[in-house]
């Protein structure tokens, strides 16, 4: 399965803690991606503080694509998971300090940390987020997954699934994936992203 993340979101974050519970109990080997939050809202009617957010959000996206160019896509799922850590649980900032941090600890010279204020990466950022995008149109944010030939934006959940529940949620995504013509299940969220 591939999944395609921005770090800063997180719900993009849940949804990669729960496939990663997946695969200790179904034969899946996910692939990761990067999409980007800044991108995806470039030239939208945005609130303020929204919009400060998606400057700072380019940093973390920027250092996963050199990380990728560099090393190649194996190295992404460690360095997501370093960055999600540091941003999600332990409330860490976007800054060189926290890069640098999450790359020394996916095994990586921290100096790729130098991505984050650079636009050399950024075509090949915009085509890996179209890569996931065009899949499953422009109308939705992240994660986007796709599995057997099938693209959804999601799942938008929380808290983590874990064990079972986890795999039954995937048993569920595998379900719907079958179905031809189907599209969207939604209802309005009535709660924050709970990282337990």
């Amino acid at each position: 399965m591939d999944f395609w993340f921005d770090p800063a979101c997180p719900w993009a974050w849940i949804a990669s803690r729960w496939i990663h519970e997946v695969a200790e109990l179904r034969p899946i080997e996910p692939r990761w991606h990067v999409m980007s939050l800044a991108v995806l809202n470039e030239g939208q009617d945005i609130p303020e503080q929204y919009r400060e957010f998606m400057k700072r959000a380019w940093g973390a996206v920027r250092i996963c694509i050199a990380a990728e160019q560099k090393h190649g896509p194996e190295v992404l799922g460690a360095l997501y998971t370093e960055l999600g850590t540091r941003f999600h649980h332990e409330k860490a900032p976007a800054e060189r300090a926290t890069f640098e941090a999450a790359l020394r600890a996916a095994g990586l010279d921290p100096e790729l940390a130098a991505a984050a204020e650079s636009e050399d990466y950024d075509a090949a950022l915009r085509a890996s987020h179209a890569d996931g995008m065009d899949r499953v149109g422009y109308d939705v944010g992240t994660p986007v997954i796709s599995v057997e030939g099938v693209s959804f934006f999601g799942p938008v959940v929380t808290p983590i699934p874990r064990g079972e529940a986890a795999a039954r949620l995937w048993d569920g995504v595998l379900l719907v994936a079958g179905v031809d013509g189907f599209y969207e299940l939604k209802r309005s969220r009535d709660r924050d992203p709970s990282f337990d």
